[in-house]
């Protein structure tokens, strides 16, 4: 492997979220520990949600990365496409508002809810 999948969940330039993919080069370290370049980064926050938690649509107050410690959570977008990320799997949350745009339910953002029978246990690292 000499790169890393990065999923993005975006705000596109009609306003409505999307997944997108990137791959972030493994260009330092060694063939056995292959590292990106360092990131900065700026605090982290851990989430618990019980079984049964959704959210509205809303949009993400600060691009961070979100990785899933355990349970499932599933992101959904305008439209009705959605994805479930399970345990060690992760992805960036940059959908914010737009500039100069006013919040709309039914244009900008994602929800997310815990699936499945354990709570999900999040890490949110913003950066």
């Amino acid at each position: 492997m000499t790169d890393f999948t990065k999923v993005i969940l975006y705000t596109d330039t009609d306003g409505r979220a999307k997944f997108r993919e990137e791959h972030v080069a493994l260009s330092e370290g060694s063939p056995q520990a292959m590292l990106s370049p360092l990131a900065p980064s700026t605090g982290y926050q851990l989430r618990h949600s019980p079984v049964g938690f959704c959210s509205q649509f809303h949009c993400t107050p600060k691009p961070q990365w979100v990785f899933i410690l355990s349970g499932q959570m599933e992101i959904g977008l305008q439209g009705g496409v959605s994805r479930v990320f399970g345990p060690s799997e992760h992805f960036y949350s940059a959908d914010v508002l737009p500039d100069g745009a006013t919040f709309d339910a039914t244009v900008h953002g994602h929800w997310s809810r815990q699936v499945g029978p354990e709570p999900l246990v999040t890490l949110f690292l913003q950066g």
